[in-house]
């Protein structure tokens, strides 16, 4: 991380007031004087000293909503040099990465952090954390297949958890439904209605827990407030009341 970004995350000063105090040779690292406020550091192994006070950074996780696009996938890096949604986002120190997937014809809401203890605790099945899509099906759905996929099918050797499905859209040539899950297994929508003989036309994640897109476009990105944060730390029992 850059001394300034670490004497601003400190407290010390602004970053802008922090390379000020680092070009005027009033800070230490390691014993030795540094000028320069890109100098890289680790906060938590280098000696940082400013004007004889120990400098010190308590955690600061990120925490990001993205709306996915069409195309982009779901990993920090790509071998085959396609687009990731870290793509989409500014640069930062932190290292951060997607909280499960959506395959890259899959959009809609997407968390991203650097926290793992909640990254863990929003994808493992013990917490059942509500997961909300759009899709739009191939071929009118009957009433009897619906009720076979909300009670449950088996997906490669596994019994799919019950979910529920709301018509929102009935056709011939297309239904257009809500699914409601508490599971997260890789392309389970997609392989759910296609085992059932409805191929998925598109699919859009519209929620995540108490997390909802409120507006944002495809594409942008906003970091979590601390009402959002609070109502998803307390989903996953990571926050009092």
């Amino acid at each position: 991380m850059r001394l300034q970004v670490v004497l601003a995350h400190a407290g010390i000063a602004s970053r802008r007031r922090s390379a000020e105090i680092i070009k005027e040779r009033r800070v230490r690292v390691n014993g030795k004087v540094v000028t320069e406020p890109g100098f890289n550091v680790d906060s938590a192994k280098d000696n940082i000293i400013c004007s004889g006070r120990i400098v010190t950074i308590r955690k600061r996780h990120v925490y990001m909503i993205l709306n996915k696009p069409k195309g982009v996938v779901t990993t920090a890096s790509d071998e085959r040099g396609r687009r990731t949604v870290l793509d989409l986002l500014p640069k930062m120190d932190e290292r951060i990465y997607p909280v499960g997937r959506l395959d890259k014809d899959t959009t809609g809401l997407l968390i991203l952090t650097d926290d793992g203890q909640l990254a863990n605790r929003l994808t493992h099945p013990r917490y059942e954390i509500e997961r909300v899509y759009v899709a739009t099906i191939k071929g009118q759905l009957k009433d009897e297949d619906r009720t076979k996929l909300m009670k449950g099918i088996y997906l490669n050797g596994r019994r799919t958890f019950p979910c529920n499905i709301h018509f929102l859209q009935k056709g011939i040539k297309k239904t257009i439904v809500k699914i409601i899950l508490r599971e997260g297994r890789k392309r389970q929508i997609r392989d759910m209605f296609e085992k059932a003989g409805y191929p998925v036309l598109q699919l859009e994640r519209v929620a995540f827990g108490p997390l909802r897109l409120h507006g944002l476009k495809r594409g942008d990105y906003r970091p979590l407030d601390k009402r959002n944060m609070a109502e998803l730390k307390r989903s996953v029992g990571l926050a009092k009341g």
